[in-house]
């Protein structure tokens, strides 16, 4: 059930392909240390945040200027009791043309209100999408670390 996971959108007046492109521009907006190619299927990055969060994604979906799915294959989530909590989980960015723009709708399946996590990551991830990504989007400049300010 979608109402479950946490998902966040935006509409922003770029083409799908302009928002499409800065997703994959991972390193220009999810703040922390990423290893890894951001940008093909079947590629695998590994992202860290000091000694509190280190996930690996897959990248199972890139369909240009419409969807980009990331698999977390891999997770140590240091300030919950079970680490492991987004392992088997799904970061999907759904991109599709709207009256006003191009609509971004950002998902993580399996982020839910039940998780230990959900408060910290859901706000972190407010933070990272409708902050860093839609500023990453709106100007085409790499973003700053939000949880640095």
């Amino acid at each position: 059930m979608d109402q479950q996971n946490y998902t966040t959108t935006f509409v922003v007046d770029k083409s799908p392909e302009q928002v499409f492109n800065a997703i994959n521009n991972v390193r220009a907006w999810w703040s922390g240390e990423i290893d890894g190619v951001t940008d093909k299927v079947g590629e695998e990055f590994t992202y860290k945040y000091k000694d509190l969060h280190r996930s690996v994604q897959k990248i199972t979906e890139l369909v240009p200027g419409k969807k980009v799915v990331w698999h977390v294959t891999d997770s140590n989530l240091d300030f919950v009791s079970n680490k492991t909590e987004w392992t088997g989980s799904d970061i999907v960015f759904n991109i599709s043309e709207v009256k006003d723009g191009t609509e971004l709708k950002f998902t993580h399946i399996g982020l839910m209100p039940e998780n230990e996590c959900y408060n910290s990551c859901s706000n972190a991830w407010g933070m990272l999408v409708n902050g860093n990504l839609r500023n990453l989007i709106l100007t085409g400049q790499s973003q700053p670390n939000p949880f640095e300010s």
